[in-house]
């Protein structure tokens, strides 16, 4: 290897060496050796590309990929983000307010957490599970959450187009979304059955502890004795709000656990005053059901406040921040985990329910089948509650 392509691998390497510095995601000082071993082999791996790959190698280009590999193996939420974008981090200016109602994961390519209730995505038929291959012709294998999220938004009424694969089809659907303002309710209530109070939490926000407040007193003076809150599709939102509801509902005992690197596991209990909310409950949840709901979700199972009802969930309880490196770029990495109430992780591993029931698969283009399962199998464990 010529001293010159040492030199850039040297200047390109930076990133890799802070990375396995900050944070000590690639290795704890008890593995220093293996660590240095592996960069040796990095290193020897890019001078034989550079020697003997059969055309001229774009040597940037290589290591882009390189520094997304590393963030790709952590988590779907970390991510190696350009200096463009840590610009866009560290920008002060709020998102564009157009939005179109997608949280996203990564699995190969961007996938679809959920599509809340009445937005655009979710009225074109856009469903949990479905894979965007591309945002406007723009391939998504190599685009990060951070930056899929962002070209979603937009200005009040323009337009993005989405390329959506579903299941095992191969058969591309392109799909044109008009972005929207986000609702201003995100809650929402009324009785299931005599004595079934059905309380939807569509998302969560700024609004959503008082709105749930509200609508549960709204359903004990129409007579509910139950509970039935439905946290299908719910995604994404302030995580400190998913904990602000559960104290809602669970008097006293553990919330949760928070895990930090460097800082030693905090207990998150529950306040003098919490628990104002008494009625049991089952929750309603799938693999839509994320973030800030999950925290909840966790809370309330930990705590034998409720019952799960449906799938899964898909395990995303986690925050991240922004790390620069000397070239601009930087590092999105997740910093901060939960774990449930009996101290088992939550983030990438997610929440088993009581009672599994699976959503009916829906083709793209038909409408969902009459009926739902998942609300008459709460139903029925509400009425076996009440029997025994």
């Amino acid at each position: 290897m010529s001293s010159k392509t040492r030199r850039v691998i040297l200047w390109i390497s930076a990133p890799v060496v802070v990375f396995a510095i900050v944070g000590g995601f690639l290795s704890r000082v008890t593995a220093r050796e293996d660590t240095y071993q592996h960069l040796k082999i990095f290193d020897d791996v890019v001078g034989l590309i550079t020697t003997n790959y059969v055309e001229k190698v774009d040597v940037d280009k290589v290591m882009d990929g390189a520094m997304h590999g590393l963030t790709d193996s952590l988590d779907p939420d970390s991510a190696f983000l350009s200096p463009a974008e840590v610009k866009q981090a560290e920008s002060s200016a709020p998102l564009p307010a157009g939005d179109v109602g997608i949280d996203l994961t990564r699995q190969y390519y961007l996938r679809i957490i959920a599509a809340r209730d009445g937005s655009p995505a979710a009225k074109a038929g856009l469903r949990t599970g479905d894979y965007v291959r591309a945002i406007n012709d723009t391939p998504t294998r190599e685009m990060s959450v951070f930056q899929g999220s962002r070209l979603l938004r937009g200005a009040l009424g323009s337009k993005v187009k989405v390329t959506v694969f579903r299941g095992n089809s191969n058969d591309p659907h392109v799909v044109e979304l008009t972005r929207e303002a986000t609702p201003a309710s995100d809650v929402t209530g009324k009785m299931a059955a005599p004595g079934v109070g059905y309380l939807r939490i569509a998302a969560v926000g700024a609004r959503t502890t008082d709105q749930t407040k509200a609508h549960v007193a709204d359903l004990t003076k129409a007579g509910a004795a139950s509970l039935i809150v439905d946290l299908r599709r719910t995604s994404g939102g302030p995580l400190d709000t998913g904990l602000a509801l559960a104290r809602l509902f669970v008097a006293n005992g553990t919330l949760a656990l928070r895990e930090t690197k460097g800082v030693p596991r905090e207990t998150i209990a529950t306040r003098s005053g919490d628990g104002s909310i008494a009625l049991p409950a089952v929750l309603l949840v799938d693999t839509g059901t994320s973030g800030a709901a999950e925290i909840f979700a966790s809370a309330l199972v930990g705590n034998k406040r409720a019952e799960l009802v449906g799938e899964h969930t898909i395990g995303r309880a986690a925050t991240q921040k922004l790390v620069k490196l000397p070239d601009g770029s930087g590092l999105w990495l997740t910093t901060t985990w939960y774990l449930t109430p009996g101290a088992t992780p939550l983030h990438q591993h997610g929440l088993e329910p009581t009672v599994a029931v699976d959503e009916p698969d829906v083709e793209f283009g038909q409408p969902p089948p009459a009926g739902d399962p998942l609300l008459d199998k709460a139903l029925e464990r509400v009425r076996l509650k009440k029997a025994a």
